[in-house]
């Protein structure tokens, strides 16, 4: 397909985006980021980390999402208490039937809000692993394919860390992104007052897009076209990454480990799908610049010693980046 026939059908196809958007805008103030990362994750069959302070909408927005996409929902709270059978389901036996028949969770639904990911025990986090990574759960013998779409979004509070299990590295690098979700601005917390400071909230009941309509969108995603120059420029951002020193002396002793190749595909493919937000059939610089954060903030291992420094991943990743020439 050449870059002029899937502009053609990207135009054609696209519309959907905005529509998601309008109708999210109803029930959601601000939040423009956060409701781009979403759709980025939906194009990209990627999961999300969202993390932020209760109260800035995460959940509305998630719930916004699914009534927009005439999709199922689920949200679960994670608890220490938790068990893998509480979200996959488990096992029952039948007096009719004399035998074990299955029952399946509620992981079996398009979209799951698992809030507080970072409260629920190794074991909880571990089969939640295996439903993000293959899209699917197995209770007993058989193995369950879950639905398409299917979408985790997880969030983490920040700043009560008390009870909490860390997320390991490995689950951490399942997620596409993670995005910061900041507080509203004073002009948006105006309109949030009037708006939601009522006993009966609005929600969304207008269907602005199909599983079909997301299904055909990622295949075009996956034709947009990436210069071999921009191609080269992911590959040198996630080199930087794991040898620091070549481009920044100071950064040697504030990076544990780099992102690994998993990173650059990810970085690629959000490339693509921002460049599909936009309506164009191919991919440019800032395309990787808006995606770059979201893709590496969980990638990056720091030192104790950028720790102690307070320096964050993202102050990292802008340092690197402001000494990567751009093609």
């Amino acid at each position: 397909m050449t870059i002029e026939e899937s502009q053609a059908r990207i135009a054609e196809t696209s519309h959907w985006i905005q529509a998601v958007k309008t109708e999210m805008a109803q029930v959601l103030v601000g939040q423009d980021e956060l409701v781009d990362r979403l759709l980025i994750g939906l194009l990209c069959n990627g999961h999300i980390l969202l993390e932020g302070v209760p109260g800035l909408a995460k959940t509305l927005a998630v719930k916004a999402l699914s009534g927009c996409l005439h999709t199922t929902f689920a949200r679960f709270q994670f608890t220490p208490d938790l068990l893998p059978a509480d979200l996959l389901g488990t096992m029952v036996y039948n007096p009719q039937s004399t035998a074990f028949v299955p029952k399946l969770g509620p992981i079996f639904n398009n979209l799951i809000l698992a809030d507080e990911i970072n409260r629920a025990p190794a074991k909880v986090q571990s089969a939640l692993l295996e439903a993000m990574q293959e899209r699917q759960v197995t209770l007993g013998d058989k193995t369950y394919k879950l639905p398409e779409p299917f979408l985790v979004l997880a969030t983490q509070n920040p700043i009560d860390q008390e009870g909490t299990y860390t997320l390991p590295e490995a689950q951490l690098d399942r997620f596409l992104l993670k995005v910061t979700v900041n507080y509203p601005t004073p002009e948006e917390e105006l309109i949030i007052l009037d708006r939601m400071a009522t006993s009966a909230p609005s929600y969304i009941t207008k269907t602005a897009a199909t599983p079909e309509q997301i299904a055909y969108s990622r295949e075009l995603v996956n034709t947009v076209y990436i210069d071999p120059a921009i191609r080269q420029y992911i590959v040198q951002i996630i080199n930087a990454t794991r040898d620091p020193v070549k481009y920044d002396a100071q950064l040697k002793h504030l990076i544990r480990a780099g992102a690994s190749p998993r990173g650059t595909i990810n970085l690629a493919l959000s490339a693509r799908a921002r460049a599909f937000m936009a309506g164009r059939a191919y991919v440019i610089p800032q395309d990787v610049k808006d995606m770059v954060h979201d893709v590496l903030r969980h990638r990056i291992l720091v030192t104790y010693e950028a720790e102690a420094e307070n320096v964050s991943t993202d102050t990292i990743i802008a340092r690197l980046m402001a000494k990567i020439p751009v093609p």
